[in-house]
């Protein structure tokens, strides 16, 4: 069996686009050769900044020959039937066999596909994937017209065995396929040959290529490492930049630079991400002191000076982006130590949406949503305000216009640096978390109640605009949001009514509107118009004609927040019909409650908790209480996890089917009135027992939150329901025996369904 050996030659290729093409690369190529019948071994894919390539083991030497029987129309069907099955078969009218079948005589064709050569099934998967590769960007050069992420150069895709090697003939584009490539662009940049997937990686590593992107990773970093260690260092773990750079070099080469003295106070998080964004350096610190004072740079090559050019250069170039930052961190240090609110009061002109308002509005709403959340919290509501209303002044810094991923960090040094508590500067930073999964919640109970604010203002503004999240698309990160909102819920156990919380928070989005129409009284029609286009509230809006103008018409009013008809101007009030559209946010499929509650099912899936069973608990009253829900599905997945458990379930829909059904057929309700004297068996007396014992078990536990104890209760049901059904007839003849069973059913469904809706179960 022959192995199949690609490389496609180019210019530079994205860091960032290697690993994803690489795998698009194995897919594409060996989709193809199994659709056309060659099956292999093993493939591999490797990259590095100028070449793709596809490793492919025992690959088979030609596709196997095809033996097809297909069956055709009726004989004496239409002709155009018959020619239109022919071409279909590919066979002639006297190649097809008649035959008798139940349905009368029909034509048979047999089909031969003779086996085909590997290189010609090699040569036409490989044009097609070149000729379609799916780069996220790309580009045409010269006159032809492929398109590839970077000029193409040559394509080498040989086929060797124990014979020896050949070259699969094509050609793409005026690029002739052959056995051929390059070295390092400037230390081996001549050709040569290689006759198998060994001698091609042999060949390289000779020519001063790494063709591993993982063996380049690990190259870089080891030496890193060595070297930081030899000075007393250590290198700050990136492994996102040790990908970036591993597929910036093909031979790579580390070096270790000095930070001039004038920029070693400056803030770590600044000297780190300052050489990472521009650069591509790693950071070097001081593990005593915490300080960057050095870097690590990787070049593509060695020199007969060690890098000293090379790491000259680049030390000059690191010092003019750190002068830059430095500028910026004295200046704005300057700003927060003189009025730090300076920078909040600008930022009344930044649009932060333009139905949603500016950011000092939105800033507004957070600091008088964390006064509300306060007390839930534990924290201070007039340090809450206050932190609130400093949270996000660095957004208007200069080191954060230069350095946005560093927004909170920076403003935690701003805060602290005018004077305040150490608490409030804490806030800056971490009311942003968590900003995925992986993060960590805020736990400080100022950085809970401005974080949970943060995160419910632009919740509930969003869906009072109706931009919620569709399919893929969620270009606001509300899906983040809200489980940022249900991860610091449950890690801080909160608790309490998320429904009241998300109508406060609606609330405050309402009263800007609610502001816009109390300032159109006493206004003529052309001055409400000018009021209404200065608002930003789109057209067009009814307004009623008369002089002395008593009443606004406002059905077409783009106010999605509000629902109203109008607004009478006779007096300075608002109408009790003008209110926030409730179902949008808590009453209906679609709300932002029971967003929260599709978030809150992702994240107990990674417990292995269902989502039928977090469904059986969202059904119970208080399904807005998170924690409360979240103990109540974690024990009832618990006992669902059990025999009885199990079993208790299929018990309760038994009884709930049989039930449900008697009530459509009498249409009546058996809701009440079973009585233990009318029970003939000890095991329908044992049921009636064991349902007041149980309720008197789940009552209690229920009333002191003790989930665990109430499912258990549950499930001690299993034996008196199983014992019932085996041992009673529950419709028999008799209509009083048959109405007291029946009620007796409703009070297990009853006693079950006050702690979970068991019918909501699947299986």
């Amino acid at each position: 069996m022959p192995d199949l050996l690609i490389e496609l030659f180019s210019e530079e290729i994205p860091a960032r686009m290697q690993t994803r093409a690489g795998e698009d690369l194995k897919k594409r190529i060996t989709d193809g050769l199994v659709e056309a019948g060659l099956t292999y071994a093993g493939a591999a894919s490797l990259t590095t900044p100028r070449r793709l390539t596809l490793a492919v083991e025992g690959l088979l030497a030609e596709s196997p020959s095809i033996r097809e029987e297909r069956k055709g129309p009726k004989v004496g069907a239409p002709d155009q039937a018959i020619e239109g099955f022919l071409r279909g078969a590919g066979v002639t009218r006297d190649q097809l066999e008649e035959r008798e079948t139940p349905k009368g005589a029909v034509y048979f064709a047999m089909i031969e596909k003779p086996g085909r050569p590997a290189t010609d099934i090699v040569a036409e998967v490989l044009e097609a994937t070149i000729r379609n590769f799916p780069w996220p960007k790309s580009m045409r050069w010269g006159s032809g017209s492929m398109r590839w992420v970077r000029p193409l150069h040559s394509i080498l895709c040989i086929l060797n065995d124990e014979t020896g090697a050949q070259v699969v003939p094509l050609e793409v584009e005026g690029i002739k396929s052959g056995d051929t490539t390059e070295g390092h662009r400037f230390m081996a940049p001549n050709q040569f040959s290689v006759t198998s997937f060994e001698d091609y990686a042999a060949k390289l590593k000779r020519a001063f290529v790494v063709l591993s992107p993982e063996e380049r990773a690990e190259h870089i970093w080891n030496d890193a490492q060595n070297m930081a260690f030899a000075a007393g260092l250590e290198v700050v773990d990136d492994k996102g930049l040790l990908a970036e750079v591993a597929g910036l070099v093909e031979w790579p080469v580390v070096l270790m630079g000095q930070i001039d003295e004038e920029f070693l106070e400056l803030p770590p998080e600044v000297l780190q991400t300052s050489m990472k964004e521009h650069q591509k350096f790693f950071s070097v610190k001081n593990p005593k002191t915490g300080r960057i004072e050095r870097f690590i740079t990787v070049a593509n090559r060695e020199t007969a000076d060690n890098g000293a050019t090379i790491l000259a250069g680049n030390q000059k170039v690191l010092s003019a982006r750190l002068a830059d930052a430095k500028f910026f961190w004295e200046n704005d240090q300057r700003v927060a130590k003189s009025d730090i609110a300076q920078w909040t009061r600008a930022l009344q002109n930044v649009t932060f949406h333009n139905k949603l308002g500016t950011q000092a509005e939105r800033i507004d709403r957070i600091a008088a949503l964390a006064r509300e959340l306060a007390p839930v919290v534990g924290a201070d509501a007039d340090q809450a305000e206050k932190a609130a209303r400093l949270a996000k002044a660095d957004l208007n810094s200069e080191m954060v216009y230069e350095f946005p991923e560093l927004q909170g960090l920076m403003g935690r040094y701003y805060i602290e640096a005018a004077g305040e508590d150490a608490a409030v500067a804490a806030v800056a930073q971490e009311h942003y978390s968590p900003l995925g999964p992986s993060d960590d919640v805020p736990t400080a109970p100022l950085s809970v109640t401005v974080a949970l604010a943060d995160k419910l203002d632009t919740l509930t503004g969003f869906w009072a605009i109706d931009e919620k999240p569709t399919g893929s698309k969620d270009p606001f990160a509300l899906r983040r949001a809200a489980l940022g909102w249900i991860r610091t819920d449950l890690s801080c156990e909160l608790g309490g009514s998320l429904q009241e919380t998300i109508l406060k928070a609606a609330r405050l989005h309402a009263a800007d509107d609610i502001a816009l129409i109390k300032s159109l009284h006493g206004k003529t029609p052309l001055e409400m118009g000018e009021v209404l286009a200065n608002s930003g509230v789109p057209f067009p809006t009814q307004i009623s004609p008369t002089p002395e103008l008593r009443e606004l018409h406002v059905g077409s009013l783009a106010m999605p927040r509000l629902t109203f008809h109008s607004v009478v101007f006779e007096e300075v009030e608002i109408p009790d019909g003008l209110v926030i559209d409730q179902p949008k946010y808590i009453g209906r499929e679609g709300s932002l409650l029971s967003f929260f509650h599709d978030r809150l099912k992702v994240f107990l899936r990674d417990e292995g908790i269902r989502h039928d069973i977090i469904d059986a608990c969202i059904a119970m009253e208080g399904n807005d209480d998170l924690n409360l829900l979240v103990k109540r599905a974690r024990a009832l997945n618990a006992v669902i996890a059990t025999e009885d458990g199990e079993n208790l379930v299929q018990g309760f829909k038994r009884a709930n089917n049989i039930l449900t059904q008697a009530e459509e057929k009498d249409g009546v309700e058996y809701s009440y009135g079973a009585d233990v004297k009318f029970a003939e068996t000890e095991s329908e007396k044992a049921l009636f027992a064991a349902l007041d014992q149980a309720q008197a078990q789940i009552d209690t536990a229920l009333a002191s939150e003790d989930f665990p104890a109430a499912m258990t209760a549950m499930a001690a049901l299993r034996g008196p329901v199983d014992a019932f059904f085996e041992d009673v007839q529950v419709n028999t003849d008799n209509d009083i025996l048959r109405r007291n069973r029946l009620n007796l059913l409703s009070q297990i469904r009853k006693v079950c369904s006050s702690v979970a809706d068991l019918a909501r179960i699947e299986g």
